[in-house]
């Protein structure tokens, strides 16, 4: 008999980093379709200029490193990580503020690291933190939903960071649904008085809660390709609904809804296309647990307690850097060896 004899590996991975990428731009267009729908087409501008900032930084750092410039710029993760930058931003964002977190999340949070696969934290969420704490007016002006945006006032604000005439931004924009529940409870407001305003819609705000769903059809999505695993987004969203459902059930009247705290902001883009980036996040299944919840529970506390909002990117941040004591602990036991002390 005859034995067919191969060289290690045995098992190969047919599905390279270019096919990964590209799945998950996928998933993410129902979400930038409805983000466009609900906010306005400030937000194709913003997405195109950090697509080009994003690319052209990569090949200047890989230039720069000695590294071919093809199989990296082809990959698609310089694309990805703009494309997360551009829907984290408000659609109405000066050009300045979009090129400083492109910035620093391709040079300082990437290839400072040693690029992909050695960086540390997200480097889309790294961007973003820096000038949400650099630029906190222009990262608070979210247009109303459904407003109507010309393109001279889009390209004027994107220039300038002005609107033409006397136009004021306040007249197009407004708070957030979290941002706004944050302030009116504060004004002694009931959740019911609260939620029954216009902008509030059947689980978050209007427009809000379409943007989460698009969200979470695309996760689902790449869930089925096998492109992310279940672990961490289904951790991170039972524990954010659980810790938001028991101050729920204790005072509703000043507390939001899970409905609200899981379709609103950021939640599902966050827990599908940021919590699971594999080079950032825990490798085991145990790890992954705990890795989710992590990010659940820091974004339950800081959207209740915290100066921000949302909360999600903190959170996602915070949790890389315990990545590495996640994977220490959480590691299977190889056969025949003794666990780790």
């Amino acid at each position: 008999m005859k034995f067919i004899v191969h060289r290690a590996p045995h098992w190969q991975q047919h599905q390279g980093v270019g096919i990964l990428m590209q799945r998950v731009l996928l998933a993410m267009l129902p979400i930038v379709i409805a983000d466009t729908w609900f906010m306005g087409p400030g937000i194709l501008l913003n997405l195109a200029f950090a697509c080009v900032v994003c690319s052209l930084l990569e090949a200047l750092m890989l230039r720069m490193r000695a590294r071919p410039l093809a199989p990296f710029l082809l990959d698609g993760s310089a694309i990805v990580t703009a494309v997360l930058i551009g829907l984290a931003l408000p659609p109405l964002t000066p050009w300045w503020v979009t090129a400083t977190a492109c910035l620093f999340a391709m040079v300082f949070a990437k290839h400072v690291y040693g690029g992909l696969g050695y960086n540390l934290f997200n480097p889309a969420m790294a961007g973003y933190v820096v000038v949400l704490i650099s630029f906190p007016e222009h990262l608070s002006s979210w247009p109303l939903p459904d407003s109507s945006q010309s393109i001279a006032a889009i390209s004027s604000y994107f220039l300038s960071g002005t609107l033409p005439g006397i136009a004021d931004i306040d007249g197009i924009s407004a708070a957030t649904p979290l941002d706004s529940i944050r302030i009116q409870l504060g004004q002694m407001r009931t959740m019911s008085e609260i939620t029954a305003a216009p902008p509030f819609g059947w689980f978050g705000g209007h427009g809000w809660t379409w943007i989460n769903l698009a969200a979470l059809a695309g996760g689902l999505w790449l869930l089925h390709k096998g492109t992310i695993r279940w672990h961490i987004p289904v951790a991170m969203l039972a524990t954010l609904a659980g810790l938001q459902l028991l101050l729920f059930a204790y005072d509703p009247a000043t507390h939001a809804s899970p409905w609200i705290a899981l379709f609103s902001g950021g939640t599902m883009l966050g827990a599908f296309f940021v919590a699971t980036d594999p080079v950032t996040a825990a490798t085991s299944e145990r790890g992954r647990l705990v890795y989710g919840a992590g990010i659940g529970a820091l974004t339950f506390a800081i959207r209740q307690w915290g100066a921000y909002p949302d909360g999600i990117a903190f959170a996602v941040l915070i949790m890389n850097m315990t990545t590495p004591l996640i994977d220490r602990y959480t590691l299977p036991r190889v056969y025949g060896h003794r666990r780790r002390p």
